[in-house]
C-alpha cells in the first residue's frame, strides 16, 4: 500500500490545526483519561484490520500499548508548527519483537512494530504538474489536502541505526532507523531527533512547518504480530 496515501489522507481528515507561535506541548499518554484527550484514530482505505491502541500501566506509568496482528492504523495530533532553525523531538518506546519479513527498503516490508511519523506542509511551488493534479484530485474526491513530505522514524529489522532509507513507495517519505532488530526488545528505549537536521539530511533543504505527529504500529504487509508500547512524546527547542 502506499504510505504517502495512506497516511496522508488520512493524518488531514478533519478539523484545524493548532497554530501556535511557540513550541507546542503534545497530549501527554502519561496524564490522559482517555486517548480521544489530543490523538485522533488515523485509519485507512481498505484496510479493516485495525492495530489496537490502549492506555495501559507500565513500568509504574501510564503510556500507550500498540498491538498489530496483520493490520495497520495508528494515532494523530495535529499541528501548524514553524520547526525554526533546530527542534528536537523525544520520545521512548518499546516492542516486543521485530518482523522477520520486514525490509524498509521493499513494499513488502514495509511494516514496523513502532514507528512516527512526522509530516509536513505540502510545497506547491516546489512540485511538479502532476503531482500537483494528483493532489488536486484527492482535494477534490475527498475534500482533504494531503500533506508534503515526511520523516519516519522506525524500529527497523535489518537496517543498520543511522541509517536514511527512501520509502518504497514514494520519494516524499524518508524512512529513519532509530532502533534496529531484536537486540532491545523488552526494553524502554530513549530516542531524541533533530527534526530540522534530519530533513535537511533526508531532502537537502530546510524544512516546512510539521502538520502531524503519528504514532503507528503496522504488519498488513508482512501479516505478522508485534505489540509496541508508546511513551510521551516532546518537543524541545535546542539552545545551541
Amino acid at each position: 500500500m502506499n504510505t504517502l496515501s495512506r497516511v496522508g489522507i488520512a493524518l488531514l481528515a478533519s478539523g484545524v490545526g493548532l497554530a501556535l507561535a511557540s513550541v507546542p506541548t503534545l497530549p501527554a499518554f502519561s496524564g490522559m483519561a482517555s486517548l480521544s484527550d489530543g490523538w485522533e484514530p488515523l485509519e485507512f482505505p481498505k484496510i479493516d484490520e485495525h492495530t489496537q491502541y490502549q492506555l495501559v500501566q507500565e513500568d509504574g506509568r501510564q503510556v500507550v500499548r500498540a498491538d498489530t496482528a496483520g493490520g495497520a492504523s495508528g494515532l494523530i495530533t495535529r499541528l501548524d508548527l514553524d520547526p525554526g532553525k533546530s527542534l528536537d523531538l523525544s520520545w521512548q518506546w518499546k516492542v516486543s519483537n521485530v518482523f522477520k519479513k520486514g525490509d524498509a527498503g521493499k513494499k513488502s516490508g514495509d511494516d514496523y512494530p513502532a514507528r512516527i511519523y512526522v509530516a509536513f506542509q505540502f510545497q506547491p511551488e516546489k512540485a511538479g504538474f502532476f503531482e500537483r493534479a494528483k493532489r488536486k484530485a484527492v482535494e477534490v474526491l475527498f475534500g482533504e489536502t494531503l500533506p508534503g513530505k515526511a520523516l519516519n522514524y522506525i524500529w527497523a529489522n535489518k537496517q543498520p541505526v543511522g541509517r536514511f532509507i527512501p520509502n518504497a513507495y514514494t520519494e516524499d517519505t524518508m524512512m529513519v532507523a532509530v532502533n534496529s532488530g531484536d537486540g532491545q526488545a523488552g526494553q524502554w528505549v530513549s530516542v531524541t531527533r533533530d527534526i530540522v537536521a534530519d530533513y535537511r539530511k533526508a531532502f537537502g533543504e530546510a524544512p516546512p512547518p510539521i502538520v502531524g505527529i503519528a504514532i503507528m504500529s503496522d504488519s498488513d504487509n508482512t501479516g505478522e504480530k508485534a505489540t509496541a508500547w508508546y511513551g510521551d512524546l516532546a518537543f524541545k527547542p535546542r539552545s545551541d
